[in-house]
């Protein structure tokens, strides 16, 4: 079982975006110490759902500051960036922190960020294969050239190479960062599986509906002749919200005075690029629905659901949020509870 956090920097009613980032890199060194996997790094733009506009340039922030701990982004969004110009970066930091980077990708949404960086709705609805496809070829080959109808340009020589070796280690070390798709819709994880690329399933999602998808990739995997021990072994990586309290009630009464009215002011921000209508969720019932579905709870509850979700859908990476508190104390506590306390009981 590899348990690590997710963190969305998010921006709590009456907080500044300074506050925001703060806990998110002490949550991140916190989670280092109490020997959990990895920590996942968010990207929005323009809404205090969360504030890290590059979740690249966060990933080099904590990779700086870590030693052991891997460093994720969960996701960098494709359509807003030129995979060629995301490959560069993801390769350097793959060679710099000697292989703790895992490059997390995905489509993102029809917000105004769009129209901001030039994508254009056309980028988000159909240029996201394409994209992934560039930037699979960038992280892969040595000369690369674009062919495609959003890309093209002549070959160029691929530098720094993300598959070299790292630090002298031999050619067993090569082969790049490791690349994970966001997937929330059956095209989505079609394509993940196309590629052989694990999924990143999300923290709205329950054991029914992951246990669904992931059997969905392994089919179209198996069909795309992707090796079955490689299939079978696929790291896929399941979010969740995590909070640990002596008594479960006390953990869901944390969650579900704080985390409805950073949902309402952050969600509500969101902006669509052609005027589409948008339902959101009710930030009380998402709250508790959270609670429900995720290590919420004692450090034995919290224990028990990480299991239970492994044993239904086999998957046994988690990205769990843990500033749901909004609160930079409560949280370090919280990142520390989850790696001291929950860890040893699923050993």
């Amino acid at each position: 079982m590899r348990v690590g956090t997710f963190v969305l920097a998010a921006q709590f009613p009456g907080q500044g975006p300074g506050e925001a980032l703060h806990r998110a890199i002490r949550s991140a060194e916190v989670a280092e110490e109490s020997g959990l996997d990895a920590v996942w790094l968010a990207e929005h733009h323009f809404v205090p759902y969360g504030v890290c506009p590059s979740a690249v340039t966060l990933a080099a922030q904590l990779l700086g500051r870590t030693r052991r701990i891997r460093v994720g982004t969960a996701v960098s969004v494709l359509p807003t960036q030129h995979p060629v110009a995301l490959g560069e970066q993801a390769a350097l930091l793959h060679l710099t922190s000697g292989g703790r980077f895992s490059l997390g990708v995905g489509r993102g949404g029809p917000w105004v960020d769009l129209e901001v960086f030039g994508g254009g709705l056309e980028a988000y609805e159909k240029g996201f294969p394409e994209s992934l496809g560039l930037l699979l070829d960038w992280l892969r080959e040595p000369r690369v050239a674009g062919r495609g109808e959003r890309y093209g340009f002549r070959e160029v020589a691929v530098v720094p190479r993300a598959d070299e070796p790292l630090d002298g280690r031999g050619p067993e070390s090569s082969g790049g960062p490791e690349v994970i798709v966001a997937c929330t819709s059956r095209s989505s994880v079609e394509l993940a599986a196309e590629n052989g690329l694990p999924m990143l399933l999300g923290m709205h999602c329950g054991d029914a509906e992951k246990a669904e998808m992931a059997a969905l990739w392994r089919s179209r995997a198996l069909a795309a002749g992707h090796p079955p021990e490689r299939v079978h072994g696929a790291g896929h990586v399941s979010a969740g919200v995590a909070q640990i309290a002596d008594r479960t009630e006390d953990a869901v009464e944390t969650l579900v005075k704080a985390m409805p009215g950073w949902l309402r002011q952050g969600l509500g921000a969101h902006v669509t690029v052609d005027g589409r209508h948008r339902v959101m969720r009710d930030p009380v019932e998402y709250a508790e629905l959270l609670c429900r579905l995720h290590p919420v709870g004692t450090p034995q509850l919290a224990a028990d659901r990480l299991a239970t979700t492994a044993a239904r859908t086999g998957i046994t990476r988690f990205a769990l949020l843990v500033e749901g508190s909004g609160d930079l104390v409560a949280t370090e506590e919280n990142v520390a509870r989850l790696g001291t306390e929950v860890l040893p009981l699923l050993e």
